[in-house]
């Protein structure tokens, strides 16, 4: 099957993409998709990230059942809807328990399988169903995953799960009854032999020539190869090469990326690797997709180009100023992955303490590097990381300290063999979420969030917990009690800020967030719109092709939000440093 993307000349069975958010994951594994199917495969394309845009991209409307793509035969897509997965499980492990058990044990049952730690297994059930046995109705299965963090913590659950399962016959009880796991141990244990096999599995790193985002892919790439998945393949996506040398803007785009290439780590070096040029319009619909891969352009409804020049929006330092309004609160910095949103945290926790203000910066996300992004220290900002892995410590001592004292050996050991259940860190990562938001009632939190469905994780686990408290104290005087999902939805103590590019995909992923905030009573205080190339001067007629595309999202955009968008302009140099990020704030639109 000859191609100018060589994964598929011998593609393996399964093949899973993964990367940094932003890079075009969704848009390669389904153009990749797509070319098998063309290619009179048998293919099955299944997302399992829960910020997935497949069926914008696809015009379909997704399932967790296999829906079949209009005008790609042979195609069809799956979605792994965590919900939908969490009651399923849930039912087989009612049925488990038997006609014998009591209503109590129903309902104790139902309370210890009510948690987000419950939606994660069942996903992960769901997961391994199609490795072990679902896709045997397909030459190929090509998975379309979430973020990095997220995606290696779903291929390490085969291990975790079959590790702890292996040396617990009592504990799991955040999962209900041991049986509802063990019932599952040989689906786990196949779905480990399945990953590990590399004349079977391919693991494809998807990233951009940009230094983040590559030293994510060599991050991901060694962390893989530790849990034995060692056949990886290297995917550049949306590499621009200026077609005008006196054109500034294109010439520093072409530089930064080659540079980011030149300093690629030996790790990602070494596997074979495809390039994927930057294409003039978004990879939706059939045309773009089909092109994606080859470059043909056959049936692209290419935008004319057209001339750059800022719209009338206020720039970042107008979003600091209204923010400080107020003396203290939280402001939570969200989005999909590759967005900006630390850079952007970073520059509104600066602005913040400029203005005077106490302000504590933080990130829930386990690929955000905010040292790296200030690359110095600011007088007045302190600076710190909800770590999941030492959360999850912390959490275990605490429990085991709390319950030591009335508790036997053979107790206390039973205790630490439960808490080594890998839902533990959610739990562990939630408290440490809820102190973080508790210390906005005397400062400034700014909290630099993970990718969008990982946030979305945390949300659930918030509005679950709150839903416990009020059970549990009604009728006691429950108008006393303020939880962390109370707090995010009053918006005197919570601004939420969503960070989007210009761009189709990070747009409607912003749009979906907004919705499933509304949902939960909480709403957006404002949208900043990052890497603007509207508030250059290019005359890269690639670049400005892509300019139509961005004034259009600029449209949905303001037609999305009931609030003020704020633009943030591209810039030649990252904003890497207390001096760039002050730049940042700078940036001033003419005539606002």
């Amino acid at each position: 099957m000859p191609s100018v993307v060589r994964l598929l000349d011998h593609p393996t069975k399964y093949l899973f993409f993964t990367g940094k958010g932003g890079v075009g994951k969704t848009s390669v594994s389904t153009a990749t998709a797509i070319a098998l199917a063309d290619a009179g495969k048998r293919v099955l394309l299944v997302s399992t990230d829960a910020a997935s845009n497949l069926d914008e991209m696809l015009g379909i409307t997704l399932s967790n059942q296999p829906v079949l793509v209009p005008g790609v035969p042979g195609l069809q897509v799956l979605n792994i809807d965590p919900d939908a997965a969490a009651q399923a499980y849930r039912a087989r492990v009612e049925e488990q328990m038997g006609a014998t058990a009591s209503a109590d044990e129903v309902a104790t049952v139902r309370e210890q399988l009510s948690g987000a730690c419950t939606t994660e297994i069942a996903t992960f059930d769901e997961f391994s169903s199609l490795l072990s046995r679902g896709g045997e109705a397909y030459d190929h299965v090509v998975f379309d995953t979430a973020p990095t963090g997220h995606t290696l913590r779903l291929l390490s659950l085969p291990k975790a799960w079959s590790g702890f399962l292996a040396g617990n016959d009592r504990g799991a009880s955040c999962l209900g009854p041991h049986s509802g796991l063990k019932m599952q141990e040989q689906l786990f244990n196949q779905a480990l032999l399945m990953l590990n096999d590399a004349a079977m599995t391919t693991m494809i790193l998807v990233t951009r020539a940009e230094k983040g985002a590559i030293d994510e892919a060599a991050r991901s790439a060694l962390e893989l190869a530790e849990l034995g998945l060692t056949q990886q393949r290297l995917v550049i996506n949306a590499v621009f090469t200026a077609s005008r040398q006196d054109d500034p803007v294109a010439v520093a785009i072409e530089r930064l990326g080659q540079q980011a290439l030149a300093a690629m780590p030996a790790c990602l070096r070494q596997l074979p690797t495809d390039v994927i040029p930057m294409r003039p319009v978004d990879s939706v619909g059939l045309p773009a997709l089909r092109g994606l891969l080859t470059g043909d352009e056959a049936g692209l409804d290419t935008p004319k180009a057209i001339s750059s020049g800022q719209d009338d929006h206020p720039g970042l330092q107008a979003l600091v100023t209204d923010l400080c309004q107020r003396e203290r609160g939280l402001i939570m910095v969200m989005g999909k992955g590759g967005v900006g949103k630390t850079t952007i945290a970073a520059a509104l926790a600066l602005g913040l303490v400029r203005a005077g203000k106490t302000v504590h910066l933080s990130t829930t996300d386990p690929a955000a590097h905010l040292a790296e992004t200030l690359n110095g220290e600011v007088p007045g900002l302190s600076v710190g990381r909800i770590d999941p892995k030492a959360e999850t410590q912390k959490y275990i001592d605490k429990i085991v300290a709390a319950r030591s004292p009335q508790l036997t050996e053979e107790e206390i050991a039973l205790l630490l063999e439960d808490l080594r259940s890998p839902c533990t860190e959610e739990v562990a990562v939630f408290h440490a979420f809820s102190h973080v938001v508790s210390q906005a009632r005397s400062a400034f939190v700014v909290l630099d969030t993970a990718p969008t469905g990982h946030s979305l994780l945390l949300m659930d686990a918030t509005g679950a917990y709150h839903r416990q408290m009020m059970r549990e104290f009604e009728g006691k005087g429950s108008g006393n009690i303020v939880t962390p999902l109370m707090r995010l939805q009053d918006a005197d103590y919570t601004r939420i800020i969503l960070v989007t590019l210009p761009e189709a995909t990070p747009v409607s992923q912003a749009a979906a967030l907004q919705a499933d905030l509304r949902r939960a009573s909480i709403e957006p205080f404002a949208w900043v719109v990052n890497k603007s190339l509207l508030a250059t001067d290019t005359q890269d007629p690639l670049l400005r092709a892509r300019l139509a595309g961005e004034r259009k999202q600029m449209t949905r955009i303001t037609a999305q939000t009931r609030h003020e968008v704020y633009v943030v302009p591209w810039t030649p140099e990252p904003p890497v440093g207390v001096a760039a990020l002050a730049d940042l704030l700078k940036e001033r639109h003419e005539g606002a």
